[in-house]
Order: structure tokens, then C-alpha cells, then sequence
């Protein structure tokens, strides 16, 4: 085959005009989909009050407001968000604006004096991404709360900590949980960062210089319910750390619930029998009866790991991309990282109903504590009080108590004596131990490790439920915040179609 052949058949396959059918299969019929699935309400709303500002701006007539609200009260969602990508449009945006000059005329095309699809999509994807990203965070205080509500529930559960995977000290449920609720704060606390970064309008900035109409940038930031403008034109279309910021907070407030996810899985095998989740969370082995497969934490932790992967393509999709606009950070790239909100509020939602329903086995815990060596560091600080020693010489007294008992396959602190540990301190003291043996062995005890621990922080139950109910009342603060930023946005919209209803009744 020639050449020429080869290359008449695949026009003859791809067509010989714009889009080629494997352009508008690949990249512009499910940039279409998505569009018309996210973006038709805040497309329809930026058209108005870009209408409003122009006609506040004396930028077009009263009448030619009329006739071009008119046409966009006419606009049929439905129907855009069922009908599938025609060629002859490039876009949903080209598609709608075709509609409206179809219906009000070629003055319809003045709706798009001193602005650009660069700066209208960048304002698309920002009014689209703060709404996904404020019912992520509606879902992450519903987590929280339900985390605070439990482990006030376990303030009194003894347990051991661990430290690089082996036994550590004595503490509590609720202090574990505690330090998760608070991780979960920080990740709420990120993402109202990154919803200030990406809450900022670009309109105004046009293709890249803005333009010679006198718009007003400050209305549209207003009518739109945006906090601020993205000052700098070029930065307004070709600035990507908006989303890139969000990916980051999502990422990381992912990988956060996984450290959590792998610990409840190992938590819930029977070699450690410390939960067990409730029947509608468990699957049950096809062949074998006994099986309580915890598969809801094992998707929990599947599933987080693709939020990571979807937040680290938008990443990746970023890198090394020119500043400028560029197709790079827009329709091919946002979906992903819908995709990672999205998916981390239903992980939110399934985690928090996953913990609140499961038992705790708060007896085996218990025993599991009172059996363990990882007590005695009580007892090492105690020795420094009653023996006057310092605390290095007091460690090394337990530890080689425990170094013997070891060396005997005795790993259970009801082997750790007091005459052991008097002849050791003997041997390195030269002077015998003056710790009661009530006080000893009260020193081993995981409650009483637990009970002395009352400094801010600690597992102490009082201090415990303390800081657990000063959580619960932050949450009334957290929740606020997100209320006020969807007021404010339903307040916008209701004003937007408010000045629509206004130009479909105005009389000539």
C-alpha cells in the first residue's frame, strides 16, 4: 500500500473535517458528557450575571437584557443534559449559545462582550469543584461526629498503644480515636484553605489581558458568590494550583483514613479479636461457614488508595504543563478530581456507620493490657520518686528485669516480681529497693498507668472526655462555616434568578 492509500484511508475513516471521529470519540464526546452532567446550572448562572453586569455597565440596552434573559429563561436543562454531542459543536457552551441566538437573535451573541471560554470555564470549574468540596466537608463532620460520639462511649476502654509495631504502653480507645478525630480536623481545616484558594473568580480576565469594555470584575465575584478575584489575567486562566491544592488536601486527608482503615482491619482479625463489626459491614465466605470477612474496612482502605491515585493524576496532569491556558488543566483533567471528592464523602459516610455499629471486645483488651510488660514504664518513673535515683538508672533496672524474664520465655508482667527487680536494683545500685510492694504492683496495673496520665493529651478519662467534649463543640463552628458558604451561594442563585424572572416580565 502506497502512501497516499494509506493516508486516503484514514480520512475515509476519519473523516477529512474537524473533529476527526476519533477525536470527537477520545476527547470531545466525553468532555461533552461531563459537561452536561456538572457544569449546565453554573454555565446558565454565569450567562446571567454576565447579562446583569453588562446591563449595569450600560454595555448593552435595557431591551437587548430583555430580549437575552428571555432566551436564557427559555433554555431547556433537560433536554441539554439528555441530548448527546453533535459535531457541529464544538462544545456545550457553543451549543447553548447556538440555542440562545436561535431564539433571541444575533443579539444573543452580545452576551459574550468582554469575556472568553477561558476565563468563563476556569469560573465553571471553580463553582463546581467548591460545591463538591463543601459536601465533601459536610461528610468529613458527620465522620467526626460520630467518631467524638464513640469514643466517649470508650473513654474507659484500656488497650495498649503501640509504637513501630510492638507493644508500647497502656492507653485507651478513646485516646486512639481522639488522635484520629483531630487528624480529621486538620484535613477540615485544609480544605477550607484550599476552598479559599479555589473560590475566587476569573471572569474578567477574557482570553488572557482582559479587555477594553469596562466590565466590573468586582460584580461578577459578587453575583457569583465568590470570596475574591484572581487578580492577574494570566494567572486567572493559567493558574492550576486551585486544583492542584485540592487534590493535594484530598490526597493527604486519604492516605490520613487509610493509616486508620489498616489498623482496624488488623484490629478485627480473630489472633487480635478487638472488633467486630455489625452483619450489614461483613461478608460471609462462600465455602467456608465460619468466615465474617470485614470487606466494608478492606474497601474503605481499596478505595482510599484510588482517591490518592485519582488526586495524583491531576498532579501529574499539571506537571511540567507550560503557564498558560491549556487543555491540560481543564476538561480531560477536572472529572479526576471530582471523582476523588466524591469518592472520599461516600468512604466518609460508609466509615463513620462502619465504627459507630461495630463491638469493641473491651474485656480481651483489658486482659491483653494487664498480661503485658508494656506497663512497667509507670514503673520506671514511680522508682525515680521512691528510690531518689535518676531516671536513666531506673530504666535500666526494669530492663534488666524484663532482659531476664525474657531470657527465661516469661513475657508477662505477672513474672515481673518485686524481689526480682530488688535484686537487680542491688546489683546496680548496691542499695535494695525501697518501693512498697503494694505500690509495685499497683505501678503495673494498665488503669493506673492510665488514671496518672491527666495532662492535656493524655488517655486519662477525665481528661479524656474532657477533650472530647470540647471536639463536640467545635463542631457547631465547623458546621457554620460550611452553612455560610452555602448560603452564601444559594442566596446567589436565588438573586440570579430573580434579575432572569425581571427581564422575562420587563415590558418594552
Amino acid at each position: 500500500m502506497t502512501f497516499q492509500e494509506y493516508k486516503s484511508r484514514i480520512h475515509e475513516s476519519e473523516g477529512t473535517q474537524f473533529p476527526s471521529n476519533s477525536y470527537r470519540e477520545i476527547v470531545l464526546q466525553p468532555a461533552y458528557e461531563e459537561a452536561k452532567k456538572h457544569f449546565l446550572k453554573a454555565m446558565v448562572q454565569l450567562h446571567i450575571a454576565h447579562l446583569k453586569m453588562l446591563e449595569e455597565q450600560q454595555l448593552i440596552s435595557k431591551e437587548d437584557a430583555k430580549k437575552i434573559g428571555t432566551a436564557i429563561s427559555q433554555l431547556d436543562l433537560d433536554y441539554f443534559s439528555k441530548q448527546d454531542y453533535q459535531p457541529q459543536f464544538e462544545d456545550l457552551f457553543f451549543r447553548i449559545e447556538y440555542k440562545l441566538m436561535e431564539i433571541a437573535g444575533d443579539i444573543a451573541g452580545n452576551l459574550h462582550i468582554g469575556r472568553s471560554r477561558n476565563d468563563m470555564g476556569i469560573a465553571i470549574y471553580r463553582m463546581t469543584i467548591r460545591e463538591k468540596l463543601l459536601a465533601l466537608m459536610e461528610e468529613l463532620v458527620t465522620l467526626r461526629t460520630s467518631l467524638i460520639t464513640f469514643a466517649l462511649e470508650h473513654v474507659n476502654t484500656i488497650m495498649i498503644g503501640y509504637t513501630h509495631t510492638q507493644q508500647a504502653q497502656p492507653t485507651t480507645f478513646a485516646h486512639y480515636l481522639k488522635a484520629v478525630i483531630d487528624q480529621l480536623t486538620r484535613d477540615f481545616q485544609r480544605m477550607q484553605q484550599a476552598y479559599k484558594t479555589v473560590n475566587r473568580s476569573s471572569m474578567g480576565a477574557a482570553a488572557l489581558t482582559t479587555t477594553g469594555f469596562n466590565i466590573n470584575r468586582e460584580r461578577m465575584q459578587e453575583l457569583l458568590a465568590f470570596d475574591d478575584i484572581v487578580e492577574n489575567a494570566w494567572d486567572a486562566v493559567a493558574g492550576a494550583d486551585y486544583i492542584a491544592e485540592t487534590a493535594s488536601v484530598v490526597q493527604l486527608a486519604a492516605l490520613n483514613l487509610g493509616r486508620t482503615a489498616q489498623d482496624f482491619l488488623l484490629w478485627a482479625t480473630q489472633e487480635f479479636n478487638a472488633i467486630s463489626l455489625a452483619s450489614p459491614y461483613v461478608q460471609i465466605s462462600s465455602i467456608m461457614p465460619q468466615k465474617r470477612n470485614p470487606v466494608s474496612i478492606e474497601h474503605t482502605r481499596s478505595l482510599l488508595s484510588s482517591v490518592v491515585g485519582d488526586a495524583s493524576t491531576v498532579l501529574q496532569m499539571i506537571h511540567n504543563t507550560p503557564f498558560g491556558d491549556i487543555v491540560d488543566t481543564e476538561d480531560d483533567m477536572q472529572p479526576y478530581i471530582w471523582r476523588a471528592m466524591e469518592k472520599l464523602r461516600g468512604i466518609y459516610k460508609l466509615f463513620g456507620s462502619l465504627v459507630v455499629t461495630m463491638d469493641v471486645n473491651k474485656e480481651k483488651l483489658l486482659e491483653r493490657a494487664e498480661k503485658s510488660l508494656a506497663n512497667v514504664t509507670q514503673l520506671a518513673d514511680t522508682l525515680v520518686i521512691t528510690e531518689k535515683i535518676s531516671f536513666r538508672q531506673s530504666h535500666k533496672i526494669i530492663s534488666e528485669s524484663i532482659r531476664t524474664l525474657l531470657k527465661h520465655q516469661q513475657d508477662s508482667i505477672e513474672n515481673l516480681t518485686w524481689e526480682l527487680a530488688n535484686e537487680k536494683c542491688k546489683e546496680l545500685t548496691g542499695k535494695p529497693l525501697n518501693i512498697s510492694k503494694e505500690l509495685f504492683y499497683q505501678s503495673l496495673k494498665p488503669t493506673h498507668f492510665v488514671h496518672v496520665r491527666k495532662l492535656p493529651g493524655g488517655p486519662a478519662p477525665a481528661t479524656m472526655t474532657e477533650s472530647l467534649l470540647k471536639a463536640k463543640e467545635e463542631t457547631s463552628i465547623l458546621s457554620q462555616w460550611i452553612e455560610d458558604k452555602k448560603n452564601a451561594i444559594l442566596q446567589s442563585e436565588k438573586r440570579l434568578q430573580q434579575y432572569l424572572d425581571e427581564w422575562s416580565q420587563r415590558k418594552k
